[in-house]
């Protein structure tokens, strides 16, 4: 039957689709991984890198718009199918944002690397990374794995990442008022620990989203926040 034809090319698009945000899963996670070492290790060859590899994350974000559309298309879905789209479409946009996130944080290290920055405080900055990478990479598990426990983990891993967040930027703040000296450098570890910092808070909104899509339901708690004093520009612009 027709009916059976068309239920058949929208369960293996929606399998596509899946694939497609699988891989730019892994592809952001790497491209966040590979930002941190070049600060770590002062590595400007690796920073190009990050910056060059952005373009393959947003082509790959496009084609899970067009695949979205497609699906879309191909009949009306309703209930679970419908969230598992709409989902699909919010969860690529949060996966282009942390590579985006990245790409600038390469960007500074680059910047970075020509002078000379308080060793304590590029150690903060990877203590930060560390913790967002570390949930990125159990959030796209528990997308791919349909785990909804493993996503409320992730969710509640956000409130250690803000205290972290702003314990670095207090520190940071006192380095540049001890010695001026320091000021340039350590503006630019204020960029990237509120780029690290906002990274988190898209892996926490996938959290959300794969909660979401399994149960239909939002976490029923409110996010729980670090601290909300510093949260006033976002430093992807």
């Amino acid at each position: 039957m027709a009916s059976d034809h068309i239920l058949k090319r929208f369960d293996q698009e929606l399998e596509r689709l899946n694939a497609t945000i699988n891989e730019m899963g892994g592809l952001t996670e790497s491209q966040f991984a590979k930002a941190l070492a070049a600060v770590r290790e002062r590595d400007t060859a690796t920073a190009e890198e990050v910056i060059a590899d952005d373009a393959r994350v947003d082509a790959l974000d496009v084609a899970v718009q067009e695949q979205t559309v497609k699906l879309l298309a191909l009949r009306q879905p309703m209930a679970v199918d419908l969230r598992v789209v709409l989902s699909s479409i919010k969860i690529a946009a949060a996966l282009e944002r942390i590579a985006d996130y990245a790409k600038n944080t390469a960007k500074r290290s680059i910047v970075l690397s020509q002078g000379v920055a308080p060793a304590a405080a590029v150690a903060g900055i990877d203590r930060l990374g560390r913790l967002v990478r570390g949930a990125l990479k159990d959030v796209l598990d528990a997308f791919a794995d349909d785990d909804v426990a493993k996503a409320r983990d992730v969710w509640n891993r956000d409130e250690e990442i803000d205290q972290v967040y702003t314990g670095l930027f207090r520190e940071l703040l006192t380095y540049m008022m001890e010695d001026p000296r320091t000021i340039t450098s350590c503006t630019h570890l204020m960029f990237m620990a509120k780029n690290i910092e906002r990274a988190g808070d898209h892996v926490t909104n996938i959290a959300e989203l794969v909660n979401f899509r399994s149960t239909g339901q939002n976490f029923a708690e409110a996010r729980r926040k670090g601290s909300s004093a510093l949260y006033t520009t976002d430093a992807a612009s």
